[in-house]
């Protein structure tokens, strides 16, 4: 599965990885994760990360972004990661490399890279470059095989969500057997201060309900400002305050900020990323986000999450 884009690692002797911006666990888990890979197994090669600030992922090891000139694209090779469409990736200059390529598990929304290994089934970008390594037969570096262990649990919802399979666990011990122990990894993802506790407290009592319960947030600039919390805190940190509620399956968390109405649509059971890319946005089946131009189109949004459960429920007598 992987043949071209080894070919393609072996034929460079620069390569510079991209993910997307506002990156979450998979983006950065998978960047820093083949870094290491590719270093460790081409030690001669000059492998280097760009992007933005990796934020609250910033913990994972070897995560730091590198200076990279322009130049320094010249005849080299840009590796995509965890990418569904061109506006998303965070750093635009791979289009002035030699030669492209992308992994991802998004859903395929068109072509951006000279060679794209596009697989939705897999739990998470990062399982697909474990998969990689696996194929290729590379020596296991301990950096890289956190880092994407890191990836693999947040986007499979700590191995709850319906794209985890059997090959997922495979993935996963293949990983733990560069030595690491799962507390590394849980720890910095899950333990919180008391005060992020208590934020999420405050996140849960907003919880509303729509006609066929679809679970969502909406936060407006002012509770923004008055909160003194950043948008990423809020927009991605918070959605998932309604990921355990009995008869719910699909939640979206609102969130406006200067650059319109953040919208993370998250699903249990429901494809909902048709819905995020109706609003300009993307992402994979479970887990897709849009931003809106103004909270006008918020209802928009919890009219489709609806019709979707609506249609669901429809089709299927057992949806209870």
């Amino acid at each position: 599965m992987f043949e071209q884009v080894l070919d393609a690692v072996r034929a460079h002797d620069r390569i510079i990885i991209h993910r997307h911006f506002r990156p979450d666990g998979d983006a950065i888990g998978s960047q820093t994760g083949l870094k290491y890979l590719i270093k460790a197994n081409f030690p001669d090669k000059e492998v280097y990360s760009v992007g933005d600030d990796p934020a609250r992922y910033g913990f994972i090891e070897g995560s730091a972004v590198d200076a990279v000139s322009d130049d320094m694209y010249a005849g080299a090779l840009a590796v995509i990661l965890d990418c569904g469409g061109a506006s998303l990736i965070s750093d635009t200059r791979y289009s002035l490399a030699k030669t492209t390529v992308r992994l991802d598990h998004q859903l395929f929304t068109g072509q951006i890279a000279d060679t794209e290994v596009i697989r939705p089934e897999y739990e998470s970008c990062c399982g697909i470059v474990t998969a990689l390594a696996m194929e290729a037969g590379f020596m296991l570096d301990k950096t890289a095989a956190k880092a994407l262990f890191t990836g693999m649990v947040t986007d499979s919802g700590r191995f709850r969500y319906d794209t985890t399979s059997t090959d997922t666990f495979m993935r996963a011990a293949y990983l733990m057997q560069a030595g690491f122990s799962t507390d590394e990894i849980y720890l910095p993802l899950y333990e919180d201060e008391l005060s992020r506790v208590q934020l999420r407290a405050y996140f849960i009592g907003k919880i509303k309900l729509t006609e066929h319960n679809v679970a969502y947030i909406y936060t407006d600039r002012a509770e923004m400002q008055r909160l003194a919390v950043d948008d990423f805190t809020v927009s991605r940190g918070m959605a998932n305050v309604m990921s355990d509620i009995k008869g719910v399956s699909i939640w979206v968390n609102f969130t406006e900020t200067e650059a319109g109405v953040l919208c993370e649509l998250r699903s249990s059971r429901h494809n909902i990323n048709p819905v995020a890319v109706k609003y300009g946005g993307g992402g994979h089946a479970c887990a897709s986000g849009a931003t809106l131009k103004n909270r006008y189109g918020i209802r928009k949004v919890l009219a489709d999450a609806d019709g979707l459960i609506a249609e669901y429920k429809a089709n299927n007598t057992d949806w209870m």
